[in-house]
């Protein structure tokens, strides 16, 4: 069974593509698009809220739940999801956890735990298992711009922000707000099958992430430690050089075991990690805005090795320079020429082509 817990606030968008893709699954396996057998217990699905009352949504909507959420109703091997709940700074964040029902439901997913049912939570809702102990001594991942405020809060869960889903066994953890649909597909291929869960991306024509650290913009993680942005300005002012960690602490002004414990309490990740986040963002910036080539490009950014800087920026964006190019909708050099020459012949051609007469 999935059992989705909603609180005030909750993302509208999350429940209802969670709601939608387990339903999804649900018709494909009931038209035989599955061959082994799975329980319908496994597609049923309860929304549920701490007090079992309706709660309002992040856009102001009443949405009636099921009933309340109890302890006896979820059992091993049933699944417990939170949708994102729109906190999107640490004042938010603060107020959400300092809630009542909030207190009481973190009390709640502790005992779930306990009892093996897997938990599951996308965006700012994250915050909520990993406040309840649950992911501790875990991997895990949030919406990216959370993200030095989780590594900050929770020391002891070991952060991967660039990762979209992560499955830490009876945790599962997403990215920003539409990455519920990746965790719900996630889901289905634990409960039902990775063949099912691929049907199901197809007929609701989701795309397959790996990654939200192509959405990791450098302007949304900016802190403000003076040492990390004094180390950022460095980076940026030489992204085209090889740069060690004595040549980064040297900039900073600081040894290099306290720059390294300094960008990791603040940003959760290394110095090295993070240059190399803002060498890939430039590169994607150049991607989208020039026509260089991708070995141009990645001399620009500091990478001799094209082959390197391929590998690289696939791991950190979750696709290839070329796909981003592509999706920016930036043509190579030579392109609107022959875009503007084939046009030419066409109006020729069309010109040229006798008028087919037509009878009243």
């Amino acid at each position: 069974m999935i059992a989705h817990l909603v609180f005030d606030g909750v993302s509208d968008g999350s429940l209802g593509v969670g709601l939608e893709v387990m339903g999804a699954a649900a018709r494909l396996a009931r038209a035989g698009r599955i061959a082994a057998h799975v329980s319908e217990r496994v597609f049923r699905q309860r929304v549920v809220s701490m007090a079992g009352q309706s709660v309002r949504t992040g856009t102001g909507r009443t949405f009636a739940v099921d009933g309340p959420l109890t302890v006896r109703e979820l059992r091993q091997g049933d699944v417990l999801v939170l949708p994102g709940l729109g906190a999107a700074t640490e004042d938010q964040l603060d107020a959400l956890l300092a809630r009542e029902d909030i207190q009481r439901g973190l009390g709640m997913l502790a005992r779930l735990a306990r009892k093996r049912v897997t938990l599951a939570a996308s965006c700012s809702a994250t915050f909520l298992l990993a406040a309840a102990g649950v992911l501790e001594g875990r991997q895990a991942t949030t919406t990216w711009w959370l993200g030095p405020a989780f590594a900050r809060r929770f020391p002891r869960v070991s952060l991967r922000s660039d990762k979209m889903v992560v499955d830490a066994g009876d945790v599962l953890t997403a990215g920003a707000a539409l990455a519920h649909a990746d965790l719900m597909l996630g889901i289905v291929a634990r409960t039902a099958g990775v063949s099912l869960a691929h049907q199901v991306a197809k007929f609701l024509v989701l795309d397959e992430r790996t990654s939200q650290a192509r959405y990791m913009v450098t302007e949304h993680i900016r802190s403000s430690d003076p040492t990390v942005l004094a180390l950022e300005a460095f980076v940026l002012a030489n992204v085209g050089r090889q740069l060690s960690l004595h040549h980064m602490a040297r900039a900073t002004a600081t040894s290099p075991r306290t720059l390294v414990r300094r960008v990791q309490s603040t940003l959760g990740t290394t110095p090295f990690r993070m240059a190399q986040r803002l060498r890939i963002s430039r590169a994607v910036h150049l991607l989208e805005t020039t026509n260089e080539s991708v070995e141009q490009i990645a001399a620009r950014v500091g990478y001799a090795d094209p082959a390197a800087f391929r590998r690289i920026f696939r791991r950190e964006t979750g696709a290839a320079p070329l796909a981003v190019r592509r999706g920016a909708g930036v043509a190579r050099r030579g392109e609107p020429q022959r875009a503007r020459e084939a046009a030419a012949r066409f109006a020729q051609e069309a010109a040229a082509t006798p008028k087919r007469r037509t009878g009243s």
